[in-house]
């Protein structure tokens, strides 16, 4: 695939992902009856969008990093909660994996030969 193809997953599951998290705990499922706190983690993904949506190399590589925290919640909460917050932690690591593994996957499609020689001979 071109890296185009992995600009557009990252960015369709990086919104996707935040249209979740506002969703998730603002009115379907919120750990406090009435919306939480926690719509604030939407907050935190609004930081790499920009530079995600223009393809700046940088923005994927630490987005690739900060990811994890959002899988990391997902698989827990998707193991300890029930009903729809369990659903919806299902889904929120169904898109942090697709989001970290199209970070990845761009990130090394947009390297330069130069970083590719470097890394064969290593």
């Amino acid at each position: 695939m071109t890296p185009t193809r992995y600009q557009i997953t990252a960015s369709a599951s990086l919104i996707a992902l935040i249209f979740l998290c506002l969703a998730w705990e603002g009115w379907l499922a919120p750990l406090k009856p009435g919306g939480s706190w926690m719509t604030l983690k939407a907050a935190f993904l609004l930081f790499p969008l920009f530079g995600i949506l223009r393809g700046k190399r940088y923005t994927y590589k630490w987005l690739s990093l900060f990811i994890q925290f959002y899988l990391m919640e997902g698989l827990l909460r998707a193991t300890s909660d029930s009903g729809l917050s369990q659903k919806l932690a299902a889904g929120e690591t169904l898109l942090a994996a697709i989001l970290f593994i199209s970070t990845i996957l761009y990130v090394r499609a947009t390297r330069a030969p130069k970083e590719e020689k470097a890394a064969q001979s290593n």
